[in-house]
């Protein structure tokens, strides 16, 4: 069984409100990892390498949650599946960014090669899927098949994006909208409608809002560091090309960002980039459009049609993405 020690905040908090349903439903989709990553075959023991890496397992917690306590088999094989995609959307996306690193230590793909990494990847968007229609949840299959479009498509907003300082913060939302926000969404649309078919309009926007403030966050860190904290240099996506709100925002008052030769630079002047857009106040800016996405995701919840203890764990975890990045 997991305990709230063996696991990051802001898990551990909602852990110690929620009672023992919460642990065993957690430690029941753990298990559930680790038995489909060790079907692999060939891919078995790098995809069990993957799965220990680490992870806030955020998004198997939202739909737990969104069960609520009635949470069964059903919600547990939707937050193996949803955690399984999240694991092959990283692997996919360290291929396309040819990182090092990741959570301080290699990635598949620079320790094992790309071919490997897109094969591992491949594999964990299959056994997501594979989990879910052996337990014959077709309505969950519908909305992950969903989701696998809009990541895919979040990614051609990324790449199709890559290097092009004059992108809009109307397309850095659509993409976040895409590659994270709609990840959380079907987590909490999924967890709702294991217990209560039918009912998960305001439960997915509240998830699709609290997907949004934890990219821009995530963004702010990239910026900010230090890399003891993100596992990865600082500037990373300035490295990788990718134009994030920060430094949309920072250019608005320091031009001469907009002449920055983003595909020049090295971990030294990317670092160096990251103190201009520091200094320009626009990270404490996407903080305040952050917090406010969580105030927003929080006042849905009033007509998501829970119980009381059930909508305060959810704003615990709404209120623990802007506690990380604090």
């Amino acid at each position: 069984m997991i305990s709230g020690r063996s696991v990051p905040e802001p898990v551990t908090a909602v852990i110690d409100t929620a009672g023992g349903w919460l642990p065993q439903r957690l430690a029941e989709v753990e298990q559930g990892l680790s038995e489909a990553v060790e079907q692999g075959g060939a891919l078995a023991e790098v995809a069990a390498a993957t799965l220990s890496a680490g992870g806030k397992r955020m998004r198997p917690m939202l739909v737990l949650l969104c069960a609520g306590p009635d949470a069964g088999p059903a919600a547990v094989r939707s937050g193996v599946a949803v955690e399984l995609v999240h694991m092959a959307s990283l692997v996919h996306d360290d291929v396309l960014d040819r990182a090092p690193l990741r959570r301080g230590q290699p990635t598949v793909y620079a320790s094992s090669g790309r071919e490997l990494a897109t094969s591992l990847g491949d594999q964990l968007f299959a056994t997501a899927f594979r989990v879910l229609v052996d337990g014959g949840d077709s309505r969950a299959v519908s909305e992950l098949s969903a989701t696998a479009v809009d990541l895919a498509r979040g990614e051609l907003l990324q790449r199709r994006g890559a290097f092009d300082l004059e992108l809009t913060e109307t397309t850095y939302l659509d993409r976040c909208g895409l590659k994270t926000g709609r990840l959380f969404e079907a987590a909490c649309l999924m967890g709702r409608t294991s217990t209560h078919p039918g009912d998960g309009g305001a439960i997915g926007l509240f998830g699709h809002r609290i997907g949004l403030a934890f990219q821009m966050l995530d963004d702010v860190l990239d910026i900010s560091g230090p890399p003891e904290r993100t596992g990865k240099a600082r500037g990373t996506d300035l490295l990788d090309g990718t134009v994030t709100l920060p430094l949309i925002i920072a250019a608005r008052s320091d031009r001469d960002l907009i002449g920055l030769d983003l595909r020049s630079l090295d971990e030294n002047s990317a670092a160096r980039a990251c103190d201009r857009i520091e200094a320009t106040g626009a990270l404490q800016e996407v903080r305040d459009r952050a917090t406010d996405q969580i105030a927003e995701a929080k006042a849905g919840l009033v007509s998501a049609g829970l119980d009381d203890q059930q909508r305060r764990l959810l704003e615990l975890i709404a209120d623990g993405v802007v506690l990380r990045y604090s």
